[in-house]
């Protein structure tokens, strides 16, 4: 039995061929439960800061990989004692035998490999920090998630990229490679220009955050609400209900309101009153009206209500409130209880606006 194991075999004993069979046996057997106790190791680390993220949802991003990892390894530590067959290794070009070459193939398996959990771990972070977010109601830390994990991946898949052609042609061409960035980095610059800021604009509005996703928000003409904000541009629901992209270096650059992030509403308005009125009905007006707003539980305290002006056909009576709501609906609301309140306070003392000069002027801005 021993003789037939020490028989030579392309260069190598039996024996090493059966030893290579049953170690890749043994490691087909056993991958699942190896790469699943690797992954519910990290699992057992990670789960109490992050208590969101299921077992089953690691296992779905790391088994794969982890099982390929294994496998890899193993054939690459077994093959490692055998010597590869003088007959078989035969010229390719310029020199670039089969074992060059079958050399080169278990690197790049290698590199592809890694390259892979990478990439899956890159996207087990972010989800992560997605069930983080979920906890929130603001979806910017959502979208700011995907961003860096997106870009995070470019990186290392250029640098897999990078090694993969140092593998394959040396590392001369990377170098030369690396030298030619430089002057196509400047041209590709002048080239991009308006891209490149619009991406630094969402660096940007990531970080100093002007405004989030769901916020109301006014730049320029456009006014809405935010539906995302991308690498590129913002995106806005106008209340014509219109979608609208605006560049992120337009949204930086520009002065842009922030509605969402009003405290408070104001109003003023201006009653004119007929100048056939006594100086105690205009005091018994301005006092109704104080009431009115008093009574009211969505006016703020610090409300004005004078006698602003007068000429010799009317009287102007100022009136100026704040409110804390900002909901369009629930304000226009509000803005009808208090002025049908003013009209039943006039109509109780007999008093009619002039018809031709009546004008009441509403200003909505916002104080923080």
């Amino acid at each position: 039995m021993e003789s037939i194991l020490d028989q030579q075999l392309l260069g190598n004993p039996i024996r090493s061929y059966l030893i290579l069979a049953v170690v890749l046996l043994v490691i087909f057997a056993i991958k699942r439960y190896l790469s699943g106790w690797i992954a519910s190791l990290g699992f057992n680390l990670i789960k109490h800061w992050s208590p969101q993220i299921e077992r089953r949802e690691l296992a779905q991003l790391l088994l794969r990989p982890l099982e390929t990892f294994l496998v890899l390894v193993a054939f690459m530590l077994t093959i490692n004692h055998f010597r590869f067959p003088p007959a078989l290794n035969v010229i390719i070009y310029n020199k670039y035998t089969l074992k060059d070459m079958t050399d080169t193939l278990m690197q790049i398996a290698f590199s592809i490999c890694i390259l892979w959990i990478l990439l899956r771990l890159i996207d087990f972070v972010a989800l992560i920090l997605e069930k983080q977010a979920d906890l929130t109601e603001d979806m910017t830390d959502n979208q700011f998630i995907v961003f860096f994990r997106d870009f995070f991946k470019a990186i290392i898949t250029i640098l897999g990229v990078i090694v993969l052609i140092r593998i394959l042609f040396g590392s001369d061409l990377v170098n030369k490679i690396i030298a030619g960035l430089g002057i196509g980095a400047a041209a590709l610059a002048l080239a991009a220009k308006e891209s490149i800021e619009n991406l630094i604009g969402s660096f940007i509005i990531f970080f100093d955050r002007p405004f989030r996703v769901g916020d109301s928000v006014k730049v320029d003409a456009y006014q809405g609400t935010v539906e995302k904000i991308g690498l590129r541009s913002t995106r806005i629901r106008t209340l014509e209900k219109t979608f609208v992209t605006v560049p992120n270096k337009k949204m930086v650059d520009s002065i842009l309101d922030n509605l969402t992030l009003r405290t408070q509403q104001r109003v003023a308005m201006k009653l004119e009153l007929p100048s056939e009125l006594s100086a105690d009905m205009v005091l018994k007006v301005v006092h109704d009206i104080q009431g009115i707003l008093g009574s009211n539980s969505h006016v703020l305290p610090g409300f004005t209500v004078n006698l602003h002006d007068f000429n010799k056909d009317t009287y102007l009576v100022q009136v100026i409130y704040n409110t804390y709501i900002i909901e369009g609906l629930q304000y226009a609301a509000l803005r009808e209880t208090v002025n049908l309140a003013i009209i039943r306070a006039l109509e109780e003392q007999g008093i009619r606006l002039p018809s031709t000069s009546t004008r009441v002027d509403v200003q909505l801005n916002g104080q923080g």
